[in-house]
């Protein structure tokens, strides 16, 4: 259901962006690269996170560690967060499931656990949200000492 309401939200979203006159596109093509994304992208939101890689340190292998990644919905629509995938079971991505609306802040929280993970790590969690681009990645580093 939230996949079919997604899909609806995107479609009329990309429909109405489609709907300019022959003027507005010749105003927008006499102008710089710049102002055509703003152009375009005027009814999309946006994350602004404070920090997309944290770096944990070293721990212990057995320990978790948990970062809240803050962003603000920095665009003039709704942000919808769709998923949020991890690289493996080690990490658990926790995501606002409500819509942001412009202006708000959000959290997405990463809870990684180091249980069998010796050694560097760098794991990789994917957003997926109605924003341009769509996919969007943060990354958790550190490095997990062996138990002895």
């Amino acid at each position: 259901m939230k996949k079919i309401l997604y899909f609806l939200v995107l479609s009329s979203f990309l429909a109405a962006c489609n709907n300019q006159t022959a003027t507005d596109t010749e105003s927008v093509n006499q102008n710089e690269t710049s102002t055509v994304d703003t152009v375009a992208n005027t009814n999309v939101p946006a994350f602004q996170f404070e920090k997309e890689v944290y770096d944990f340190g070293e721990i212990k292998e057995g320990e978790k560690v948990s970062y809240d990644f803050k962003f603000k919905n920095i665009g003039n629509a709704p942000l919808i967060i769709s998923s949020a995938t991890a690289t493996c079971g080690c990490t658990i991505p926790e995501y606002p499931k409500e819509p942001l609306a412009p202006g708000a802040e959000g959290v997405i929280r990463v809870i990684f656990n180091s249980t069998g993970k010796p050694g560097m790590q760098n794991k990789v969690v994917s957003i997926t949200a109605n924003t341009n681009p769509t996919l969007t990645e943060l990354n958790i580093l550190g490095n997990v000492l062996p138990k002895e």
